[in-house]
């Protein structure tokens, strides 16, 4: 008996590195397009509970560029679970402190909150600036 299957079997052997420049990029819309990419959905063999073997690589972190008054008003909150534990950090002061981690909250709140999410951001590297280790990789600039 002959069956058509729709489900491709054999995953992609090489890794795929993709470059990112954040310099005057928008936020929302940098983060978007990256969890657009490491969901696989840009390739026609999309399967939304499989992770595609690639690396991100986003580099100019710091001149990541937002729009209004979100650098004066936008807060990142967190709670260590412990009593009196609430901390709250403006966008200007994360921006001077850390500034890749303001990319790393933007894209982790576009993927997937399980398991598939966690594993999927595993493979985003970001870089306050334009150095990093992995020029020897072959990689495809976006």
């Amino acid at each position: 008996m002959n069956i058509n299957k729709t489900l491709i079997t054999t995953e992609e052997k090489n890794t795929t590195w993709y470059l990112v420049d954040a310099k005057n990029h928008r936020l929302g819309r940098l983060s978007s397009k990256i969890a657009y990419i490491l969901r696989n959905k840009h390739r026609n063999n999309y399967l939304p509970h499989r992770s595609g073997n690639l690396k991100i690589i986003i580099i100019n972190a710091q001149k990541i560029q937002i729009t209004g008054n979100k650098r004066n008003k936008k807060k990142y909150v967190k709670h260590s679970g412990r009593p009196g534990g609430l901390k709250i950090e403006s966008f200007s002061k994360l921006h001077k402190k850390i500034p890749e981690r303001i990319i790393e909250y933007s894209i982790k709140g576009m993927l997937p909150k399980n398991s598939l999410g966690k594993k999927l951001f595993q493979s985003v590297k970001i870089y306050v600036r334009d150095i990093h280790p992995h020029k020897n990789e072959k990689l495809i600039t976006i």
